[in-house]
């Protein structure tokens, strides 16, 4: 590769105009430095110049102790230039290496370019917010335009005493299907409505507004992007959306709407799921669901917020599943609730993966133990059809189907009598979530929120947090096998495991490791600066995962947690070992926080 290949295809000076890429590689001065050259001098003279490396690697130390490595496309000399200080580091060649170095004048006359000079200047949990934002998108402007951008005429409104024939008239004669009731609250009828709510029963046509309305409105701002207004109309299971501008509605957008504007449009998946009546007939819904991931994933949505989009379908058919298998069985003869854990719990299962989900039901009684041990796998068994394979440790409802009493006593248990190898598995189960049924869950919420209080349980957590490590070797290096790195168990785990630690002294029901950790900033259990940086990572690590995981689906491989380290960028590389650094340096903090060298 010619040198203004390498530079031009190197962050940052792939934000530069091509002509001040040609300036820099016609300026810089290409040098050769056998193994063990020490370059820059801790406490020396400051770095005159930037220096990129094109072969090779470098080792920092500091006071004769080795603090990392750094390799190709990645850059030094900058902080002791910029401060005009002496460099903090010992720069010395690893290996023989080629690097290229760049002149202190031009540098500086370059960091007027913001783009460029923000590359030096920002922290990392930053540097990560730009990386995701500023991948090129083909569809991000769609999904995140306001869903405002959909409304096609002002809202209708009627009053309460107009009869429900001239509100179908208004409707048929304006091409609408609702109109909006001058009600206190607002009201909303449809045209669903008039079928379900006054055909159906056999009402007048002369029956008030007011007596089928639905009401309060369920409302968003106007300025709510596409994707969240999607997820709002799958958690709350409505068809019609007003939208609040300036205190008022402003207009009103259906599922229809929504369903134009995308091909993949996860409502499209939404409305074949809530009409099922076989669960044979989404044999295809893996693909389904992978084929939406990759639509909001290349349109530019958060992989947080895809996340929860999924979540929302995944529960939908859940829900689905539940009431076909009521229908079969019989109306519960307990209240019950079905409830899901682990990255479901958490919403942050992008693809399909293994069932993680269990039964709580009210007390035990005769026939109530056959009844739910029935439903449950029949559901389970709807989910496997659907392309949920069945979790290889058995968590899933046919195993864990218990009364709310017995599983109060289970958490209260490895609350308060906290046993290491238990603890390493029951920490998905504190993720739950409620997906169906009308079981108050309260009793086994209040026993979560007792681990604030026991310092003992949370340092077991704390270490349990630890069981996974960033792959990182000699000198800070990233360590791979076979070329490859996991994803999960190197940052994405630990990073969940320590929100759920902060969450629970916090004494926090967030479930979502985003929400836990600003419910622990909140809590005082965690720095801003710690929060901001672990959930950067989170992204960072999530979004890589995705991208490969998209690209197994095309290609018909098996799913991975791994990503291999040359399919990444040279900043993306740098970017993985500086969110590997970060989350040691997180996982020792908490170590200390929580003291669990103390633990036996």
């Amino acid at each position: 590769m010619q040198p203004i290949e390498f530079v031009r295809a190197t962050p940052p000076f792939d934000r530069l105009p091509e002509e001040e890429v040609r300036r820099v590689v016609a300026a810089l001065k290409i040098v050769r430095y056998p193994a063990g050259t020490r370059i820059l001098r801790q406490g020396g003279e400051p770095s005159h110049c930037l220096y990129l490396i094109r072969e090779g690697a470098v080792r920092l130390e500091r006071d004769g102790r080795p603090v990392m490595v750094m390799e190709e496309g990645e850059l030094f000399g900058f902080p002791s230039m910029l401060g005009r200080k002496p460099p903090l580091f010992d720069v010395i060649t690893e290996e023989d290496s080629v690097i290229y170095q760049i002149p202190e004048a031009l540098f500086r006359q370059l960091l007027q370019y913001a783009d460029f000079a923000e590359f030096f200047l920002q922290g990392l949990s930053e540097r990560l917010r730009r990386t995701a934002v500023s991948e090129p998108q083909a569809l991000w402007g769609d999904l995140a335009t306001p869903v405002r951008a959909l409304v096609r005429r002002t809202p209708v409104f009627v009053s309460p005493e107009t009869s429900v024939a001239e509100a179908a008239r208004v409707m048929h004669e304006t091409g609408i299907s609702s109109v909006l009731v001058e009600a206190q609250p607002l009201g909303i009828v449809t045209m669903r409505d008039l079928r379900s709510r006054v055909l159906a029963r056999a009402r007048s046509p002369e029956t008030p507004v007011r007596e089928v309305m639905s009401a309060p409105l369920k409302t968003l701002p106007a300025d709510t992007p596409i994707y969240g207004a999607m997820l709002f109309l799958m958690e709350e299971n409505i068809h019609h959306l007003p939208l609040e501008e300036g205190g008022r509605v402003v207009g009103v957008v259906t599922d229809s709407d929504l369903l134009r504007h995308q091909v993949k449009n996860p409502l499209y998946l939404f409305e074949r799921i809530r009409d099922l009546r076989d669960p044979a007939a989404l044999r295809e819904y893996a693909d389904e669901v992978a084929g939406t991931v990759e639509t909001m994933f290349r349109g530019g949505l958060d992989v947080t917020r895809i996340g929860r989009i999924t979540a929302g379908l995944n529960d939908a058919l859940t829900k689905r599943l539940l009431r076909l298998a009521e229908g079969r069985l019989g109306p519960p003869p307990v209240p019950y609730a079905w409830i899901v854990f682990g990255s479901e719990g958490r919403m942050e299962q992008t693809l399909l993966t293994d069932q993680d989900n269990a039964l709580v039901y009210a007390s035990e009684a005769p026939g109530v133990r056959d009844y739910f041990a029935e439903l449950a796998r029949l559901a389970v068994d709807g989910l496997i059809q659907a392309g949920f394979p069945p979790c290889s440790g058995g968590y899933m409802a046919t195993n864990w189907c218990y009364p709310l009493e017995h599983w109060t006593a289970l958490f209260r248990r490895w609350i308060e009598t906290p046993e290491p190898a238990a603890l390493m598995e029951a920490g998905i189960f504190f993720d739950f979530r409620k997906v169906h049924g009308g079981l108050d869950l309260a009793p086994l919420e209040a026993v979560c929120r007792e681990a604030a209080s026991r310092r003992i349980f949370l340092a077991h957590m704390a270490r349990a947090a630890r069981t996974f490590q960033p792959p990182l070797g000699f000198f800070r290096r990233i360590r791979d096998e076979g070329g490859k790195v996991n994803l999960k168990k190197g940052g994405i785990a630990p990073i969940v495991a320590m929100a759920r630690v902060y969450a629970l002294e916090a004494a926090s029901s967030a479930r979502s490791t985003p929400d836990r950790l600003e419910a622990a900033v909140a809590g005082g259990a965690l720095s801003r600066e710690g929060a901001d940086m672990l959930l950067e990572a989170f992204r960072f690590l999530m979004r890589l995962r995705l991208r490969e995981q998209l690209e197994a689906v095309r290609q018909g491989l098996p799913l991975e947690n791994t990503v291999r380290l040359d399919r990444l960028t040279a900043l993306e590389r740098r970017h993985l070992k500086e969110a590997f650094l970060a989350i040691r340096e997180m996982q020792e903090a908490l170590a200390l926080r929580y003291q669990t060298n103390m633990l036996g």
